[in-house]
């Protein structure tokens, strides 16, 4: 067991033949309840954070758990804000509660911020790729922790792509908050197991350890199927969308509009001089997605809805054809719009030079090996349940 870490268990008797439902670590409010009492608490969440069909702030509070304020991740409490957009302090109007925004300026909860409270409850939905936020925000909760003394909670969640890792490991000057650690891109972890992670591996500054709790899920594995009754934030709509995300979130650093200002974000790719195929969509202005990418413009590609259905389920992986034949049918070195953010997004430069100087897929994905066999053995140390 992790010095500084506790994982809560619960031992059950599972039937042979009957199918267990997963039980995510909010719903098993009698192992965290008993250390709430007579403390001021602080909640880590947002829309994903739910007990059946009650948000858990809403439980808690209707307990009479003392509550003192609530910090919201990027896309804000109700998940409804834009990547990357300002996302305001505030009051929640269905229990007064404050919330404080911790994205933006104020990433990471500050001294004062934290002077009345005893323990944070940390309760998000995770999608287990390294460029999802909610991971960096995780690592700064950590942080502030391990500073004030404060004790963390996770209830932990599946992750639906915790099934397999894959991709590029990030480098040591690409540290940013879409890369914050030296983890592949898909790293195969729930949030609870990437918690203990950061723990583990002395990620916190000078090497501190946060005081951290895990309340498990029950009848989960990393070969269970999971599928997300919530979105995780506006654009990640759909099982297919979130399968296909670490694939397609590289494109935010290229020309090459993932769908974002329409009904299927992050199942569509295309740019409107694209000649690779047919397919057509339009990104218009939408809740969610206030200035797409190429907003009003014809744009030409591919829907990979089917795919994500037929060929992600029987071999995951993040799939290189398709940003290398879109770079090679637009035949410039400025289809990486933004080379910098494509860069982090990847871990390193190294992907965006191998496209440059027209390496193969089998070529890049060998260049993946080594370090992908490192992790997966450190990795093993972090995990709370039946690996895949």
């Amino acid at each position: 067991m992790l010095k500084h870490t506790f994982v809560v268990l619960l031992s059950c008797l599972l039937l042979i033949g009957e199918t267990q439902n997963i039980v995510v670590g909010a719903q098993q409010t009698s192992l965290y309840m008993p250390h709430l009492k007579g403390k001021s608490i602080a909640i880590v969440a947002n829309q994903t954070s739910v007990i059946d069909d009650t948000h858990l702030v809403d439980s808690l509070f209707s307990l009479k758990t003392e509550i003192k304020k609530i910090f919201a991740p990027e896309h804000g409490f109700r998940g409804k804000a834009d990547a990357g957009e300002h996302v305001q302090n505030g009051i929640d109007l269905k229990t007064g509660l404050p919330i404080v925004s911790l994205y933006g300026k104020n990433k990471k909860p500050n001294k004062q911020q934290l002077k009345d409270i005893d323990l944070i409850i940390f309760d998000i939905q995770d999608v287990g790729v390294r460029f999802y936020t909610y991971i960096s925000t995780l690592h700064y909760i950590m942080q502030s922790c391990a500073e004030n003394g404060i004790e963390l909670i996770v209830l932990d969640r599946p992750n639906p792509n915790g099934h397999y890792i894959d991709g590029p490991t990030r480098d040591s000057g690409f540290v940013s908050f879409v890369s914050m650690h030296p983890v592949p891109l898909v790293h195969g972890l729930t949030i609870g197991e990437y918690a203990q992670m950061i723990n583990g591996e002395g990620w916190l500054k000078t090497k501190q350890a946060c005081n951290l709790k895990v309340v498990k899920c029950l009848n989960y594995s990393h070969k269970t199927s999971y599928s997300l009754s919530i979105a995780p934030s506006p654009n990640l709509k759909s099982d297919q969308s979130i399968a296909l995300y670490p694939s397609l979130g590289l494109f935010e650093g290229t020309i090459v509009s993932v769908g974002r200002g329409t009904e299927t974000p992050f199942e569509l790719i295309g740019h409107p001089s694209c000649n690779v195929n047919d397919f057509t969509f339009t990104p218009k202005s939408s809740p969610g997605a206030k200035y797409p990418k190429h907003e009003n413009q014809v744009c030409k590609g591919y829907k990979l809805t089917d795919f994500a259905e037929q060929q992600l389920t029987k071999k995951p992986a993040v799939y290189l054809h398709w940003i290398l034949e879109l770079y090679k049918d637009y035949g410039k070195e400025d289809f990486f719009s933004n080379p910098r953010f494509f860069d982090l997004l990847a871990g390193s430069d190294q992907l965006r030079n191998q496209i440059l100087d027209n390496y193969s897929v089998l070529q890049i994905k060998n260049s993946w090996k080594q370090d992908l066999k490192a992790f997966q053995e450190k990795r093993k140390l972090y995990l709370l349940y039946e690996d895949f």
